[in-house]
């Protein structure tokens, strides 16, 4: 063999070598373990997606999702190291870190409203929300120290007329003078078929309470150190949710009944037809810069409100709960129809 025929028969063999290594390179993937705040549904459906259809891999990530439920606290293994990311509730959440020194932020917002409502019989004849200051209104002990500070301090609602939420709707069903609070993707679902009728819904979000909801959050240190596997992971999780919403969602809602086996493929049709309907996921902000869309202006003017409401101290540095490092970047825009 001539020593061109020997040259080009070795780098014939280190071409080989290399293929055969590159399919083993492509699969090595960073494993990511993401906690959700309560049990899988298709309020959380954009991460099953994407860890359904393979998205995440697509972006090197082998994720895990822990699910939440009443008796989980996957905040606390965040702060404790144990999960990488966590789906933190709301903005509130975020200013009780910084006040509470939590080495937590907030890295994207797949909620641009937050899915709180109050609902109402249809025969109430409720229009807007100062229609509800008459009626008894059934609160959780969560919502008295959140929105209705706001509904008092905005709207001059009193507790007088408030009852104890208990997460059970048969005291509403039983009084037609009654309002209760609710997610919008779901006690109206169950309300109507409990009760046969389909209540009225007034959305907080649409009155001026602007909270995020439905938050990615992480360590600091994870943000300082792995400042690629952040951006990768929001990216996969808005392209996952752009599908989730949009297009052939089958997959993650699979995934969904398999860890949640009570969920109903009529629940998790209609969550997803309300979060399109009100602009849940997708609106405002997020049309132009993409969903997980957040600003500087948006999170000033909750603050202020939450200040004049008394729930937070107007000294808090609650710029610290946020980075808008990894969003805003439009990613997976293109996926949305032309009408959302």
């Amino acid at each position: 063999m001539t020593p061109s025929h020997l040259r080009r028969a070795l780098i014939a063999g280190l071409l080989a070598a290399f293929a055969s290594l590159a399919p083993a390179r492509a699969e090595t993937l960073d494993k990511v373990t993401f906690g959700t705040n309560w049990v899988a549904e298709a309020e959380h459906g954009g991460f099953f997606q994407a860890v359904a259809d393979g998205t995440y891999r697509k972006y090197g990530l082998d994720v895990t999702i822990v699910p939440g439920g009443p008796n989980e606290n996957n905040r606390m293994l965040l702060i404790a190291g144990k999960i990488d990311f966590f789906m933190a509730a709301n903005t509130l959440m975020s200013f009780d870190a910084v006040a509470n020194n939590v080495p937590v932020v907030t890295i994207a917002a797949i909620f641009q409203k937050d899915p709180q409502v109050m609902l109402t019989h249809p025969d109430a004849k409720v229009t807007k929300i100062e229609d509800l200051k008459p009626l008894t209104l059934f609160v959780s002990k969560e919502g008295m120290g959140s929105y209705f500070q706001w509904l008092k301090s905005e709207y001059g609602f009193n507790e007088k007329n408030v009852r104890p939420y208990n997460f059970n709707p048969q005291p509403f069903i039983a009084n037609p003078k009654s309002a209760m609070q609710g997610y919008v993707t779901s006690e109206p679902f169950a309300v109507e078929k409990a009760a046969g009728f389909k209540p009225n819904v007034l959305l907080l979000a649409d009155y001026g309470f602007n909270t995020y909801s439905t938050l990615i959050e992480t360590r600091r240190d994870i943000v300082e150190k792995k400042p690629d596997l952040v951006q990768r992971f929001v990216d996969a999780s808005m392209i996952g949710w752009y599908n989730y919403i949009y297009r052939d969602n089958s997959a993650g809602n699979a995934l969904i009944k398999k860890l949640n086996p009570e969920m109903t493929d009529d629940l998790l049709a209609y969550s997803v037809a309300k979060m399109k309907e009100h602009g849940i996921v997708d609106s405002g902000d997020s049309l132009k810069n993409g969903i997980g869309a957040m600003s500087d202006e948006r999170y000033t003017s909750f603050f202020n409100k939450m200040v004049k409401a008394g729930v937070v101290k107007a000294d808090l540095d609650f710029r610290k709960s946020y980075t808008l490092r990894f969003v805003n970047k439009g990613v997976g825009i293109e996926l949305r129809p032309n009408k959302p």
